[in-house]
């Protein structure tokens, strides 16, 4: 394996993780949207790269679903939604910018001391991706727990997916019909939190997940 595929790879992962950081320091919506996108294409060039060097061409299925769907259909359609539902466009946090990029820091230290150590004898590229997928996992972890509106924690959660896709291919890829039930899996998954935006908006008028806990405080009494 020459020296450039290596770093290639590298530098493909590793912005997968740096824009996961960036994920986490936006504090409005539209902005959130647009790095996600990039978050995608980032993930797309990640995966068409491994189909490339691993002589994979079904990886490539798996490139153009995150570009087709993930990079531009489904940040167009939250878009239209958050117009539509007239969402506040702040996001509100649970903790400031600040402690939670820290924790985004140790995040990603953790996960790479931890993959570095438990596979010393894989794959240079295997271990790599899989200590940044591990790391962009975290990160959408982070997402979810740390911000308060629900279109936040649904790109959170689109996030994740995309550090387990990075792992998949990235430790000699998986079988193509994997990653198709997987897509169709997504897209159900993004019809059903659509839904779930709209009743939510429609029966407290916000998407502030506070609301429902409110709704269960008074309900309780």
């Amino acid at each position: 394996m020459t020296g450039s595929v290596f770093d290639i790879a590298h530098m493909l992962a590793g912005g997968l993780v740096l824009v996961s950081m960036m994920m986490l320091y936006q504090d409005r919506l539209y902005a959130l949207l647009n790095v996600f996108a990039l978050h995608s294409l980032v993930l797309t060039l990640s995966v068409a790269w491994q189909a490339f060097i691993q002589d994979a061409p079904h990886l490539f299925v798996t490139a153009a679903i995150a570009l087709i769907f993930k990079a531009i259909i489904i940040p167009v359609v939250l878009h239209r939604m958050i117009r539509q539902l007239g969402i506040h466009r702040e996001i509100e946090t649970v903790v400031g910018i600040g402690p939670t990029m820290l924790a985004g820091l140790g995040l990603v230290a953790l996960a790479t001391v931890v993959m570095l150590r438990v596979t010393p004898s894989a794959d240079p590229i295997a271990r790599e991706d899989l200590a940044f997928a591990l790391s962009v996992l975290l990160l959408g972890l982070l997402i979810m727990v740390t911000r308060r509106n629900a279109v936040s924690q649904v790109v959170g959660f689109m996030s994740l997916e995309n550090g387990l896709v990075l792992a998949a291919t990235g430790a000699k890829g998986m079988p193509l019909v994997v990653e198709i039930s997987v897509a169709f899996s997504i897209l159900i998954a993004f019809i059903v939190i659509g839904v779930f935006l709209f009743r939510i908006r429609e029966r407290f008028d916000t998407v502030d997940v506070r609301a429902l806990d409110d709704f269960k405080g008074r309900r309780r009494k």
